[in-house]
């Protein structure tokens, strides 16, 4: 398993420090990324975590999928690499 977590279905107001007081709970997080819109700079509503270990990264995903934060149930799964 890996470190890195990708989060669906962020609300469109959601900040990424409110994302990193909720994966804090269940371990230590290294990095939150909530990708951006180019030109307006919105959310596009998803987004990517790195916890420090893939230990902190299985409880996360166990206790966060599914939970609402911002009004919306968050989707957390494994980040998987980009093939193009």
């Amino acid at each position: 398993m890996a470190s890195r977590l990708f989060v669906g279905n962020i609300a469109y107001q959601t900040q990424e420090s409110e994302l990193e007081t909720e994966f804090s709970n269940y371990g230590v997080v290294k990095s939150v990324k909530i990708i951006t819109d180019r030109e307006s700079g919105r959310s596009k509503g998803f987004g990517f975590v790195e916890m420090e270990s893939d230990t902190d990264a299985k409880s996360a995903i166990e206790n966060l999928d599914g939970k609402t934060v911002g009004g919306r149930p968050i989707r957390v799964s494994e980040a998987h690499e980009r093939k193009y």
